[in-house]
């Protein structure tokens, strides 16, 4: 289960701190993205290659992409409510930035900015 901090992690799971273990996947050295996604969803796989891209571009930021069908309690624990949602977490695992919808590669790195 995802550990909230004590400094008030909101219902948009900001705060929240997630591990290898909750994600299914290592995170990276200085910021992980997180990609929620289903199999029927068509802007996943966009959303997928966009991430990809952008962690491939950053050192340190890996991708990791959870099947929320797969995953429906950490879903809920986390209020994901459509896919594609993504989450950008720092180093330490803290969720610092949420999206919905299929992102935009220059909005993924000003997001990562958050991370950083």
């Amino acid at each position: 289960m995802p550990v909230r901090d004590d400094e008030g992690a909101g219902r948009d799971g900001r705060g929240t701190r997630l591990g290898a273990a909750e994600i299914g996947g290592e995170l990276g050295t200085r910021a992980t993205l997180v990609h929620f996604s289903s199999a029927f969803c068509r802007p996943c796989a966009a959303t997928r290659r966009v991430l990809a891209d952008v962690a491939a571009m950053v050192e340190g930021v890996t991708h990791v992409e959870i099947d929320a069908e797969a995953r429906l309690e950490l879903v809920r624990a986390l209020d994901i409510s459509a896919t594609p949602t993504t989450l950008v977490l720092d180093a330490d695992g803290r969720v610092v930035r949420r999206a919905a919808g299929q992102p935009r590669r220059a909005d993924v790195i000003a997001a990562l900015g958050a991370a950083l």
